[in-house]
């Protein structure tokens, strides 16, 4: 999938989740820094690969890329997998418990879990792909979605252009509009 695909999948299930699941208060700058985090655990699984556009927009990001990808074993290896999610889980958490002292307003946790529904997203999303996902490495099996490999999409292919995007979207739109009222609520009383 795409960074555009991958950005709207991360979107959608924290909506999703945000709505479903009752929440503590949280400050505005919790809420915004959480659709941050989910926003880039969309994409993080991708930095294995040295054409991510998070390389792009570094000055030496090719180079750094190149030594993702080597040390990370390639694109759709450990990123994709339950084992990166957990590791980078691990990481996340960490670097937020560090920062967390020039915060302390912002609610971490909340800003953990919104990264952790972005990257297991991300997954998810790159199961429909043909290359699937190896997601219980070390067992080098790559899981896909349907199980028939020729069913399943190419990446940027007009698929997921015109029929997975556009779907994502109007079920974002459907979603919240069906639980307007409920949202409207949570806002009202859940951010302070």
């Amino acid at each position: 999938m795409t960074a555009r695909t991958h950005d709207l999948a991360a979107f959608t299930a924290l909506s999703v989740i945000y709505i479903l699941i009752p929440t503590q208060p949280m400050p505005v700058s919790t809420m915004i820094l959480a659709i941050f985090a989910n926003l880039i655990g969309g994409i993080t699984p991708d930095i294995d690969q040295p054409t991510a556009p998070i390389w792009h927009n570094l000055p030496v990001g090719k180079y750094i890329g190149k030594l993702f990808d080597k040390m990370l074993g390639g694109h759709r290896f450990l990123t994709h997998s339950i084992l990166g999610v957990a590791l980078f889980g691990f990481l996340v958490r960490l670097l937020l418990q560090f920062i967390h002292p020039l915060i302390p307003h912002i609610n971490i946790g909340y800003v953990w879990w919104a990264f952790m529904i972005g990257m297991i997203s991300h997954l998810v999303m790159d199961s429909f792909t043909k290359e699937g996902v190896p997601l219980f490495l070390p067992i080098p099996i790559k899981i896909g979605i349907p199980p028939i490999k020729s069913w399943r999409i190419t990446t940027g292919h007009w698929v997921e252009t015109f029929v997975i995007f556009p779907a994502l979207l109007l079920f974002l739109g459907w979603f919240l509009a069906n639980h307007y009222h409920h949202l409207v609520y949570m806002i009202h009383h859940n951010i302070v």
